[in-house]
């Protein structure tokens, strides 16, 4: 339904890859000055063939697969360049340790040149057009309250979307004059309904609707729930019932994905534990020029279905208060974030000490971020579902943390407000929770980690 939808990501992948390839020929032809011979190409794709694979990753990483990738043109050539000048030096570097019968130093620099060329024109110019929705199929959206409203504005605000709805019907409408409202469908040549069905006050109109749906012809059907997912990549919070939860979070992930988790988590915590071994000295020292203070600080956390776990981290603030109810900026008059602990944040190193956490089993690298004891108690109190995160390990990253916008100067909720559009995500999240799902959130956990470290 989306310009920048599953379909459109297909599209992107197989024109870069065939941008790479043909990239790759029109090097060959400029720097011998004759058509390539196919034994010359073969040679060069097989050598490149790799980092082909490596360079979408790098692509990938940067953004340029983005379900909405078509609303930042502005940003778009930055991006490609900056993704590019990066594939080329990580192509300089595999033929640096893999040497190869071919000629890398003058290569490399002139398939720069032509591969952006190309991406540019690609990118910017082919792929728009290619993928430009036509006359967008006009759609009724029936239902009332808050992610309604905010389901419109998004989606006849941008043309990406290949819906829109010049009409949205309120139960009280219906309820007034069905028939009027049917024939407002009609006037206003609706193709599709898109309906709340498990809203209450939709439920007496439910048959008449499905009769409109399914009995006359000319209107499709589209759960509101569905198209509102898809869109914004979150449940509608605010619309949850208890039968949301019986049929999205009640049941377990399979056997093969729990193991194969676990194994990741593994990995990815000895990896941490490296990392914060290296760092310790240095780190070390910059807290000791700026002030005195712990290393380390522990925190009680809320683990799997409510337990009770310790955390430890790099101290990023001028006291450990491990049983707060407030949150950062809260805290800030009485416990300010040090200049030490801002560039921790910044480049989340004050997560890393976590791998202990990680391979006790307590926490993933991927999962719903679990909160201070008293922070969470308080939100639980406040939102309602609150806890029912908890229902998955928790996690250091997750799909809230690289989806969210905060308030600007934020890095993470600092609001209930906030919270609940994080617990919106939380809850999409258990929902789809998958291997794949789990992998996309790592790498662009990583991506996020050096954009903010660009800005430092």
């Amino acid at each position: 339904m989306t310009f920048g939808g599953t379909r459109a990501t297909a599209y992107l992948f197989a024109g870069d890859i065939a941008v790479f390839v043909t990239s790759l020929w029109f090097m060959l032809l400029v720097r011998y000055g004759q058509v390539p011979t196919m034994e010359l190409l073969y040679l060069h794709v097989s050598s490149f063939v790799f980092l082909f694979g490596v360079w979408v990753l790098v692509f990938y990483m940067a953004g340029l697969y983005s379900k909405r990738v078509a609303l930042f043109k502005k940003e778009m050539p930055a991006a490609i360049l900056g993704a590019q000048v990066a594939n080329v030096l990580i192509a300089a570097l595999f033929f640096f340790f893999m040497p190869i019968g071919i000629e890398p130093k003058t290569n490399l620099v002139l398939y720069l040149i032509i591969s952006v060329a190309m991406m540019f024109t690609w990118r910017l110019g082919l792929f728009p057009r290619f993928t430009k929705p036509g006359e967008r199929e006009r759609a009724a959206l029936i239902g009332a309250g808050p992610e309604i409203e905010e389901l419109k504005r998004e989606v006849n605000a941008h043309a990406r979307y290949h819906i829109e709805f010049p009409v949205v019907l309120t139960p009280e409408a219906l309820a007034e004059d069905f028939n009027a409202c049917a024939t407002l469908l009609t006037e206003k040549r609706i193709a599709t309904l898109v309906i709340d069905t498990d809203q209450d006050a939709l439920r007496p109109f439910l048959p008449q609707l499905y009769a409109l749906s399914f009995v006359s012809p000319g209107y499709g059907f589209l759960d509101f729930y569905q198209v509102y997912e898809e869109v914004f990549d979150r449940v509608p919070l605010s619309l949850l019932q208890y039968d949301w939860f019986l049929k999205n979070v009640s049941s377990p992930s399979s056997n093969f994905y729990e193991l194969a988790k676990r194994a990741i988590d593994i990995f990815g915590g000895l990896a941490m534990g490296l990392v914060t071994l290296i760092a310790i000295p240095f780190i070390y020292i910059a807290m000791r020029l700026e002030g005195p203070g712990a290393l380390f600080i522990t925190q009680e956390r809320i683990g799997k279905y409510g337990t009770r776990m310790v955390a430890y981290k790099f101290r990023s603030m001028k006291f450990n208060k491990s049983s707060s109810r407030e949150w950062t900026k809260e805290e800030a008059g009485d416990n300010p974030i040090t200049k030490v602990g801002a560039f921790l944040r910044l480049t989340s190193l004050d997560e890393f000490p976590q791998f202990i956490n990680v391979l006790r089993g307590e926490l993933s690298l991927v999962g719903p971020r679990n909160d201070i004891v008293g922070l969470g108690q308080r939100l639980g109190e406040s939102i309602p579902y609150y806890n029912v995160r908890y229902i998955v390990k928790p996690g250091i990253t997750g799909w809230a943390q690289i989806n969210q916008q905060y308030e600007p100067g934020n890095i993470s909720p600092q609001s209930v407000e906030e919270t609940k559009t994080r617990l919106a995500y939380d809850f999409y999240y258990i929902k789809k929770r998958s291997l794949i799902l789990d992998i996309v959130i790592a790498l662009k956990t990583v991506k996020r980690m050096f954009f903010r470290l660009g800005t430092w």
